[in-house]
C-alpha cells in the first residue's frame, strides 16, 4: 500500500500512529507512575530525593588487616566489628595512592590524583571552583563540616601568616566549618586551625621524637619545630573526638530537616604513635592501643549519632587513606599482619598500600552483615553521593567518579573501568577484576625493593592474577604479554584522556 499510494497512505498512516501514541503514552506514563509507587524503586529513582545525613571517618595509616572484622587477632575493634555487623564490609576498596595527600585529593574531588601535580608545601592542592563532596552536597542543601587533618593546602604553602585568614583549605572548599590541623602530626609547624584562622600561632619549640625497637619513621616518632602552646600531640587524637561529638550534637539537634555531613579525618594510627587513656589490652606496643583508640573514637560517634535519633537516617563510611607502615620483620616478630592478606604497605603499588578496610552501615537501606568484593576506588565517592542526593555532577568534575550505590543497596554492581591508584614514586598500578598490572619493578613506595632495573631478558613490569596469587608472588609480565598488552593500553588511554568517566 505505501508503494501503491505513497501520499495518502502516508498521511492516513503517520495520523492513525500518532493517535495510538498520543493513547498510549499516556498510558505508559500512568503506570510507570503507578509501578514506580508501588514497588521498590532502582537505585537512581529510590535515592533521587533522598537526603540522608552522611558520616566519613578517615583513618591514618591504618592497614585492612589491623581490623577484628577483617581478621586481626592480636588488635580488638569491638566497634568497629559492630559497625561491619550492622552494615556492609567490602573486601577490594582502594585508596587512590598509597599515601596521603593524593589519596585524599582523589577522595574529595573524585578524580585520580596523579593527573594533578600540585603538591601543599606549595598551595592548595584542590584547585578553585573544583567541586568536592562538601560543594556537591552543600548545594544539595546540606551543612558540611570537617575535623582533622587537612593535608592538602593552603595558599601560600607552608609560609603560614598566622594572623591572616588561611584561604585555599577547607572553608574555601565546600566545607561551611573546619577544625584541624594543617598535615600529620610529625610534620611541623604544629598549631589547630578554626576555620581559616590559626587558633594559636606556634611560638614554641618542640624536639623530634622517636621510639627504640622500632625503625626510625614508627612508634613515637615526630620531626622538631615549632609548636602552639595549645597543642600537645597526644592530646590531638581525643581533641578531635571532642569536636566531632560537639559538631553532631549542634548539627543533629538544630534542624532535622536539614541534612548533614561530617568528613571526620583522624592523626591515627600515623606516627607518632601516642595512644592515651585506658589499656586495650593490645600486646602489640604503642600501634595495637593506637588503633584501639581510633576504634573507640568510632564508638563515640555512633554513639551520639544514636543519642540524638539520627543513627537510622545516617549513612556512616569507616576507611583508611592508605596502608600502614609495618615492615615483614614487624609481622615476623609481633605475630600482626597489619595489610592482612595484601603484600607490602604505606606508599607501594603492592596491594597493602592501597587496598582498604571500608565499612558501609546505612540502615534499611545497606543490607547488615554483609561482605562485597565489588573492585572500587575512593573516587567513586562523588558520584556515589550525586546519585544517593539527586544531584548532577559537573561535566568538568569527578573525573573518574562512578556510582557505588548498587553496590551500596545489595545489588548488581555497575561495571566500572579499572581502578587506578598512585604509589609514593609515581607508579601507577591498575586494576581489572583479577588482574593487577604495575608498569615497572619493585614496590614503588616503602616496601624494598622500590625500584629495580630489569636484568637482560627478563620482564620490565608486574602483571599478576590476583584470584590465584593474592599475595603477588608470581609475576606473569612474560607469560601473558597480551594482557599486559591490553591493560597498558588501557592505562594510556586513561592517561590521555584525562578522564574515565564518559
Amino acid at each position: 500500500m505505501f508503494r501503491s499510494d505513497r501520499t495518502s497512505a502516508k498521511r492516513v498512516s503517520a495520523g492513525r500512529l500518532l493517535d495510538w501514541c498520543r493513547r498510549h503514552i499516556v498510558r505508559v506514563g500512568v503506570v510507570v507512575a503507578l509501578v514506580a509507587g508501588a514497588l521498590p524503586a532502582s537505585a537512581a529513582q529510590t535515592q533521587s530525593a533522598v537526603r540522608p545525613n552522611i558520616v566519613i571517618v578517615l583513618a591514618d595509616d591504618l592497614g585492612f588487616g589491623d581490623l577484628g572484622c577483617y581478621g586481626a587477632t592480636r588488635i580488638k575493634t569491638p566497634h568497629l566489628d559492630r559497625l561491619a555487623a550492622e552494615g556492609m564490609r567490602f573486601t577490594d576498596a582502594h585508596a587512590p595512592a598509597g599515601v596521603c595527600i593524593p589519596s585524599r585529593y582523589g577522595l574529595l574531588t573524585g578524580r585520580y590524583p596523579f593527573r594533578n601535580d600540585a603538591h601543599p608545601d606549595r598551595g592548595p592542592m584542590i584547585e578553585p571552583g573544583r567541586t568536592t563532596l562538601a560543594s556537591l552536597l552543600k548545594e544539595r542543601g546540606y551543612a558540611t563540616g570537617m575535623v582533622g587533618k587537612w593535608h592538602l593546602g593552603f595558599e601560600g604553602g607552608i609560609a603560614f601568616d598566622y594572623t591572616r585568614p588561611l584561604r585555599g583549605g577547607p572553608i574555601d572548599r565546600g566545607f561551611d566549618t573546619f577544625f584541624g590541623i594543617h598535615a600529620s602530626t610529625d610534620i611541623p609547624p604544629y598549631f589547630y586551625v578554626r576555620d581559616d584562622r590559626a587558633v594559636a600561632a606556634p611560638t614554641g619549640k618542640i624536639e623530634a621524637g622517636s621510639s627504640p625497637g622500632w625503625s626510625k619513621i614508627q612508634g613515637a616518632f615526630w620531626r622538631a619545630g615549632p609548636i602552639a602552646p595549645d597543642l600537645k600531640l597526644e592530646e590531638v587524637m581525643p581533641r578531635f573526638t571532642r569536636e566531632a561529638v560537639s559538631w553532631l550534637e549542634q548539627r543533629a539537634g538544630k534542624d532535622k530537616q536539614q541534612p548533614f555531613f561530617l568528613h571526620l579525618c583522624f592523626t591515627a594510627p600515623h606516627t607518632p604513635w601516642l595512644p592515651v587513656g585506658k589499656s586495650r589490652g593490645s600486646p602489640i606496643p604503642l600501634y595495637g592501643d593506637f588503633v584501639g583508640q581510633v576504634d573507640d573514637a568510632v564508638g563515640e560517634i555512633l554513639a551520639v549519632l544514636a543519642r540524638k535519633g539520627v543513627a537510622d537516617n545516617t549513612l556512616v563510611i569507616f576507611t583508611s587513606d592508605n596502608g600502614p607502615v609495618w615492615y615483614p620483620a614487624d609481622v615476623q616478630r609481633l605475630g600482626h599482619a597489619s595489610s592482612g592478606p595484601w603484600r607490602g604497605m604505606k606508599g607501594d603499588a603492592w596491594e597493602g598500600g592501597h587496598r582498604m578496610p571500608f565499612i558501609v552501615r546505612w540502615p534499611g537501606r545497606t543490607p547488615a552483615g554483609a561482605v562485597n568484593s565489588t573492585t572500587f576506588s575512593f573516587v567513586d565517592l562523588l558520584a556515589t553521593f550525586a546519585e544517593i542526593t539527586g544531584a548532577t555532577v559537573p561535566r568538568d568534575a569527578g573525573e573518574d567518579s562512578f556510582s557505588l550505590l548498587p553496590a551500596l543497596l545489595g545489588q548488581q554492581p555497575r561495571p566500572r573501568p579499572p581502578v587506578i591508584a598512585l604509589s609514593s614514586r609515581g607508579v601507577l598500578s591498575l586494576r581489572e577484576r583479577s588482574w593487577k598490572l604495575i608498569p615497572a619493578l619493585g614496590s614503588g613506595g616503602f616496601s624494598v625493593p622500590a625500584t629495580q632495573r630489569p636484568v637482560e631478558g627478563g620482564p620490565t613490569g608486574q602483571l599478576y592474577d590476583l584470584a590465584a596469587d593474592p599475595s603477588e608472588q608470581n609475576n606473569l609480565w612474560q607469560q601473558k604479554p597480551d594482557v599486559v598488552s591490553r591493560l597498558s593500553a588501557e592505562l594510556d588511554r586513561a592517561r590521555a584522556a584525562g578522564r574515565t568517566r564518559p
